[in-house]
């Protein structure tokens, strides 16, 4: 049997939702949908303005489960559920679930996913130290492991949080880990092992026969095409470790240097030599405009301050609004933090490995993160999130009163949150039909943080799913928004966007009927949605209805729990 046949086959959905429904009976024309019944909600829902007859054929023939709807080239309920919650149908750009970027750039010019105290699997003070640590962080995409060197019992060197009750394991056993996984499956780009080194002399001699002799060809042993004077190599330089402190025989193009000043390290750094600092420190040099500069020429290693004795984590994104590269952070803590890094690099395939924007690169030095009111570049984002179905039950809740809360985070001027209202005793299938519409100054920077929360209290809730996505992973035309939940949690989406010109069919959001409106100029536009919200909201439905996104909601450790999904609008321009 053909993968197509199981697929067809496969158990049909449980759920019926009103929506899809209703979409469906919207179009049809007859018993099943015809192909151009499925050509008119392509375009006029779907805004797919370019799909033909054989665009609608071929999803009947992906999407279709009875064999005499196939044949009568038309699609029932049934495959038209199974379409609505595909990756055809998904908000996140699926250009971007590949490399599309490209590579062949300095590293300085990368936001690296990076790992601190990689070894861990809990706190700092009791927590185990485990091999399996680096396998997981490696298949989320980290190209930055750290490793805490120290002597160890019969010359064999031993890695764990020094000072501390974690327990001991050896080092050659997670360079040989190492080897196995940093290639295997997610990314092909280098990886760069952070070696904080506190041996003697004599077992360091015994870590470098290590690297040599079980990374092999592996590792980065000399200057690749040009010396190292020049510029730091590209991400190209594939299936590569690369050895980022001490052994100094070893260490080519990361070699750690003290951080003094900016203009020290304009005069005196050279590109293949890099700087650590403390969440503290590098804090306190975020509002100099030389940070970004700095950060043009230089990888800058920020890790947690280690004040953070439960492994907690700062906020990633104000050190990548300046354009620092190796953020690291604790992969075990699973909170906010790791969801910004997981929804940060999983575009360009996963790989690791995210080019800068040209606002961080520019040489002109105009842009400052905490200052920044750009206007001409801004997007204006509008929301309506409209129901959710299967929303998991806690182990100490019978029900659920559940609310959806969106995020952003960016610069300063764009960072804010919105919440939909509480949903009370409906884990099945709250409807929310709640509007919210957001300003970007900075879109290349932004995360957009989907996330549902149990209201346990008049301000108290619990976490019930998340879903992160880059603003620029997000998929004009088109639908879908993968969210992150427990088994069978989802919620629905409608996305859409309106273009130049045009002439949009709106909604009144109060059940009034139809609104033609000509939209001449985007500017025009603009007036509308940068209005006050008791101005602008009655005319949410100036977003076009052009397309139903569902967004597929994953665990707190990311587990993706398919079917669980959000139901939302989504317009931007």
């Amino acid at each position: 049997m053909s993968s197509q046949e199981m697929f067809r086959k496969s158990k049909r959905p449980s759920t019926r939702r009103a929506e899809i429904q209703h979409l469906y009976q919207k179009y049809l024309s007859g018993e099943t949908l015809s192909v151009s019944d499925l050509l008119k909600f392509l375009h006029k829902e779907q805004m797919e303005l370019t799909a033909d007859e054989h665009t609608a054929e071929g999803l009947i023939n992906r999407y279709e489960i009875e064999e005499s709807a196939i044949q009568a080239k038309s699609m029932t309920f049934e495959g038209f559920f199974r379409y609505m919650e595909s990756k055809d149908c998904c908000v996140f750009n699926q250009a971007h679930t590949s490399v599309y970027q490209d590579m062949d750039q300095p590293l300085s010019s990368y936001f690296i996913s990076s790992s601190h105290n990689t070894y861990l699997t809990g706190d700092q003070i009791v927590g185990k130290s485990h091999l399996d640590a680096y396998v997981i962080a490696l298949r989320k995409g980290c190209r930055c492991l750290e490793i805490d060197c120290w002597d160890g019992s019969d010359m064999e060197p031993v890695v764990y949080h020094g000072y501390t009750l974690t327990n001991k394991i050896l080092f050659k056993e997670v360079i040989a880990t190492v080897e196995q996984h940093a290639f295997e499956v997610t990314s092909p780009y280098p990886v760069i092992l952070s070696l904080e080194n506190h041996c003697s002399k004599e077992q360091q001699e015994i870590m470098a026969h290590y690297l040599i002799s079980i990374l092999g060809e592996k590792l980065l042993r000399a200057p690749i095409d040009h010396p190292t004077t020049g510029e730091l190599p590209n991400p190209h330089q594939k299936q590569k470790v690369v050895v980022a402190e001490a052994l100094s025989d070893l260490v080519i193009y990361t070699r750690s240097v003290k951080f003094i000043s900016f203009r020290y390290s304009r005069d005196n750094q050279h590109n293949y030599e890099n700087t650590s600092l403390v969440e503290t420190k590098a804090r306190k040099l975020l509002k100099s405009p030389d940070f970004i500069r700095h950060n043009q020429r230089f990888l800058s290693r920020i890790y947690p301050a280690g004040s953070r004795t439960a492994s907690s984590n700062y906020n990633p994104q104000e050190f990548w609004n300046v354009g620092c590269q190796l953020v690291a952070l604790n992969f075990q803590s699973l909170a906010t933090p790791m969801d910004l890094n997981d929804g940060r690099f999983q575009d360009n395939g996963g790989c690791g490995y995210i080019l800068k924007p040209a606002v961080l690169m520019s040489t002109q030095g105009d842009f400052d993160p905490g200052r920044s009111r750009r206007s001409f570049r801004a997007k204006h984002l509008l929301l309506k999130v409209i129901s959710g179905s299967n929303l998991p039950l806690s182990r100490s809740r019978k029900t659920l009163d559940p609310f959806v809360r969106v995020e952003i985070h960016g610069i300063p001027f764009d960072s804010c949150r919105k919440s939909t209202h509480a949903v009370k005793n409906n884990s099945l299938s709250p409807c929310w039909d709640a509007h919210m519409n957001f300003k970007i100054r900075t879109p290349e920077l932004c995360l957009i943080r989907f996330c549902v929360r149990d209201q346990t209290g008049i301000l108290s809730s619990e976490f019930v799913g998340q879903y992160t996505l880059p603003f620029t992973s997000l998929k004009k035309g088109e639908p879908h928004r993968h969210k992150r939940v427990r088994e069978g949690a989802c919620v629905c989406m409608w996305g859409g966007v309106c273009g130049r010109n045009s002439r949009q069919v709106i909604n009144d959001i109060r059940g009034h009927g139809v609104i033609v409106l000509s939209v001449s100029t985007p500017s025009a536009l603009l007036k509308v949605v940068s209005a006050p919200s008791h101005v602008w909201q009655p005319c949410f439905h100036l977003c076009p209805p052009t397309g139903y996104c569902w967004v597929p909601l994953c665990s707190r450790d990311g587990c993706s729990l398919d079917p669980a999904s959000l139901f939302v609008l989504v317009w931007y321009s």
